[in-house]
């Protein structure tokens, strides 16, 4: 997420007399391009096969349904700004603040649409088997959906309050620009806390499920048991960075440190937590395996 809170590599206009400026190839942004440019290729086309194919989708109630449509829909919104992004680390932004506004926007509501569709799938699958109740599969779709897309979008409205276009000499970025320590601030303990209480309910729900199946006498498939070990293990990889990085980022702007803040910006712009639900989308479908296996426990 913070991956877009940092400042964007921004271009160098090179120009002469008469000659209309073009923008110059910065190298310097090869690396996080290569990486978006995988992302892309592999997140764009598994996320529109999942909607198209829906795989294992039979298997599933149609709230599980709905929840596995509302996460590739928001991978998706993320997924085609990329390119925008990619282009942005090559040359710079030149997209005008409305772009840098809207585009920023749209990555937000979709990031944080795809981790608290994760964490409620998490919770269904941890009442079902653990607990063996469907009560959350009786509530209709539009009735979880939609307070959790405007949860997401109330979330996300930082982006277009403190998002602003900035020189420095020929170089233009796209990034937050604050009139205060304390707005800056809040935003990072907002995006904290969300990260924070949804990785952990995430992952107290996935290690019981895991202890549910490994107990259970007569269920014992290995391949659910590496399923549910590889979810909370990339769960944890992909956002402790990020969360680390935060709560480091709070005590640099407490302590006035601009070194340490600057050092946590790398750490965020190097942060690769925004992949999170595409890796999840993936494994998303065989997880309602761990459903099934409920009716045998």
């Amino acid at each position: 997420m913070a991956q877009f809170n940092s400042t964007m590599v921004t271009s160098n206009i090179s120009s002469s007399p008469g000659d209309s400026p073009h923008p110059s190839l910065d190298s310097r942004g090869l690396v996080p391009a290569v990486v978006m440019s995988v992302c892309f290729l592999m997140g764009f086309p598994g996320n529109i096969a999942v909607i198209i194919l829906k795989p294992n989708w039979e298997n599933m109630s149609s709230l599980s349904q709905s929840l596995m449509l509302s996460l590739a829909v928001s991978d998706l919104l993320c997924l085609v700004t990329l390119p925008l992004w990619i282009y942005s680390f090559l040359y710079g932004w030149t997209f005008r603040l409305v772009g840098c506004k809207i585009i920023t926007y749209f990555v937000y509501c979709s990031l944080y649409t795809s981790l608290l569709t994760v964490t409620v799938l998490s919770v269904q699958r941890y009442l079902q088997v653990v607990h063996l109740q469907r009560s959350l599969n009786r509530v209709r779709a539009k009735m979880l959906l939609l307070p959790l897309w405007l949860a997401s979008m109330i979330l996300s409205t930082p982006a277009l309050v403190f998002r602003q276009l900035s020189e420095d000499q020929r170089w233009t970025t796209c990034s937050n620009q604050y009139s205060f320590e304390g707005q800056r601030m809040a935003v990072v303990l907002s995006e904290t806390l969300v990260g924070f209480v949804s990785l952990s309910v995430i992952v107290f729900s996935y290690i019981n499920l895991y202890r549910k199946v490994s107990r259970a006498v007569l269920f014992n498939n290995p391949q659910t048991t590496r399923l549910i070990t590889s979810i909370t293990v990339t769960l944890v990889v992909l956002w402790a960075p990020y969360l680390v990085s935060n709560v480091i980022s709070m005590a640099a702007i407490s302590l006035k440190n601009e070194g340490l803040l600057t050092f946590c910006d790398g750490i965020r712009l190097s942060n690769i937590s925004p992949q999170t639900s595409c890796v999840l989308i993936t494994a998303g479908p065989q997880t309602e395996d761990i459903h099934l296996c409920g009716k045998e426990l």
